[in-house]
């Protein structure tokens, strides 16, 4: 979005709503990631300012009360809004909010939402005729009470490059971290992910997880222990045959469990887990490429640098020079 070294005035600012009942979590999420220094980044991060859209003492979930940067003066000049989640979902949303929201959208701002706080957007206007997600506990409602959008279940996000909904409360670290992504590049945005410790990169399309993980107490006592076993022979090969002989499930009941417990299938947890120690010994050793990909259970250094381009858009070589 901006070149290194650019003068103050023209980095992008990212300004965060605060209102009386402020929700900390997905508040703290956007100061988190758009608001803290980054030194290392030179002179173009975030410029990022908090805006009070109520009048009086702004009290947060917690006990926290507020001081602010302004308020809708400052929605004038932010070249991002974040929302986060509302009050709560039959809340009313004030006229001046909407109308400010419109007027930002209308000269080109981006707008994001983080969980509930989707229902500020949908009752802008702006969401009409697009798709938009949020918590699954609020997916029913968003879709009875504004049958104009296009709600969308069980992803973590979801939106154009103006508009941007994510689902609960840490769905909204990934949506921001895409954010990051689109504006900074992918090493930016693995860099940010590296200091919150989080994975640099869940898509959007990604399951949300449901509200009863695993019906069973046994099933979910196996599975327990299965991804435990899974973690320490993560070099081994496995099918779903022979995990389900470990578990003592059927294939599909292994299947359906293990999409309950993870939003994804065991194919994809195992590509995903040995992604994630693969990078942890391209930072934390010198063992060659290969010996990586032997006992991250890739089979081969060619198998391992076809995924790491896949998922991270570079080379593991690329990798280590960039994180040891």
């Amino acid at each position: 979005m901006t070149a290194p070294g650019c003068p103050a005035a023209s980095r992008p600012l990212v300004v965060t709503l605060a209102y009386d009942g402020l929700c900390t979590f997905e508040f703290g999420v956007s100061v988190e990631i758009f608001g803290l220094p980054r030194p290392e980044l030179g002179d173009s991060w975030y410029r990022f300012a908090v805006a009070a859209v109520d009048e009086g003492e702004l009290r947060a979930t917690g006990g926290v009360r507020l001081m602010t940067d302004g308020g809708y003066e400052l929605l004038e000049q932010a070249d991002t809004i974040v929302i986060p989640g509302w009050r709560g979902a039959n809340m009313p949303v004030p006229e001046k909010l909407c109308s400010a929201l419109r007027l930002a959208h209308q000269r080109g701002c981006r707008l994001i939402s983080i969980c509930s706080g989707v229902f500020v957007l949908a009752a802008s206007g702006l969401l009409n005729g697009q798709q938009a997600t949020t918590h699954w506990r609020y997916t029913d409602e968003l879709r009875q009470r504004f049958p104009a959008i296009k709600v969308v279940d069980d992803v973590l996000y979801v939106g154009d490059s103006q508009l941007m909904t994510s689902a609960g409360s840490a769905a909204g670290i990934d949506l921001c971290l895409h954010v990051v992504r689109e504006d900074f590049g992918l090493e930016v945005a693995n860099n940010v992910a590296r200091r919150l410790v989080v994975q640099p990169h869940r898509d959007g399309r990604q399951t949300q997880h449901l509200e009863r993980p695993v019906a069973r107490s046994r099933e979910s006592e196996r599975l327990g222990q299965l991804f435990d076993w899974l973690h320490l022979h993560l070099a081994e090969p496995h099918s779903l045959a022979s995990l389900s002989r470990r578990v003592g499930m059927s294939q599909r009941t292994l299947l359906r469990r293990f999409r309950e417990a993870t939003g994804v299938t065991p194919a994809h947890w195992l590509l995903n887990e040995r992604l994630r120690q693969a990078q942890q010994a391209l930072s934390k050793s010198r063992i060659s490429i290969e010996q990586v990909a032997l006992n991250s259970g890739f089979g081969s250094a060619s198998a391992l640098r076809h995924h790491f381009q896949q998922q991270f858009a570079i080379s593991p070589q690329a990798y280590r020079k960039k994180f040891t």
